[in-house]
């Protein structure tokens, strides 16, 4: 079933069901995002996707990633207070990952000179969950999670130990916006490959974070797929 809604003042006709951030790319308007790609499920922990929705006469503010189009539906993406609550994020999280070149690169796009936040021991990790998630949901295996809380949760394996179930095939290391994942050696057995949280930030995105027509991306996806279906043949996972 199809539906009309209204993206900062543009017709828009969608399936119904379809998520805002979809709906609005179709019609070339552009949401950031940190936790969001196209192999996952919707995750909405970064919230850098909210926009501004006005429906039955109420406004509110919504993930634009897992949050439904509906017919009628007014959906505004550059609001004041849309971007104040953006630029918030990434001041935060600025504060925690001063040298990330993609945190930079937006907080140069939305105007932040600067964080007004007290900077804390520098950490590569932005805690995007993209790693974890792409581990359980396309990898199949889930070696690694999240831990912790507050300013101590971080991505690890089960007791920080080297996985006896990570099949080393690395997906982590790409996926993860920020570069700070590498695989090693296995100290015990060489000839396999563990998991290693580092400080090794990627230079800046040469197509400026715009994953859906990146060739690199789409390449990985379909590498991905065939790794991982070597592996199940193999192992019978």
């Amino acid at each position: 079933m199809k539906a009309l809604i209204i993206i900062d003042g543009q017709m828009v006709e969608i399936d119904q069901g379809t998520t805002l951030l979809q709906a609005a790319k179709k019609a070339g308007i552009f949401i950031p995002t940190l936790c969001y790609h196209e192999a996952l499920k919707p995750y909405g922990s970064c919230r850098l996707c909210m926009v501004e929705v006005v429906q039955n006469k109420q406004r509110r503010l919504v993930t634009s990633c897992n949050f439904p189009a509906e017919r009628g539906m007014e959906v505004y993406t550059d609001t004041e207070k849309v971007r104040g609550i953006r630029r918030m994020i990434v001041e935060l999280l600025l504060a925690r990952c001063p040298d990330v070149p993609l945190l930079k690169t937006m907080a140069r796009q939305m105007g932040i000179e600067a964080p007004r936040f007290k900077k804390i021991e520098a950490n590569e990790c932005i805690l995007c969950g993209l790693c974890v998630r792409f581990c359980e949901e396309v990898v199949g295996v889930g070696a690694i999670g999240l831990s912790n809380r507050g300013i101590n949760r971080e991505v690890a394996t089960p007791f920080k130990v080297a996985s006896d179930v990570c099949i080393g095939c690395g997906s982590c290391t790409y996926i993860c916006p920020t570069g700070c994942i590498e695989m090693t050696p296995d100290e015990k057995t060489p000839r396999l490959r563990t998991m290693k949280m580092g400080n090794r930030s990627l230079e800046p995105c040469p197509n400026n974070y715009e994953c859906d027509s990146c060739p690199t991306e789409q390449d990985f996806l379909k590498n991905m797929k065939r790794v991982i279906g070597e592996f199940r043949s193999r192992y019978g996972t």
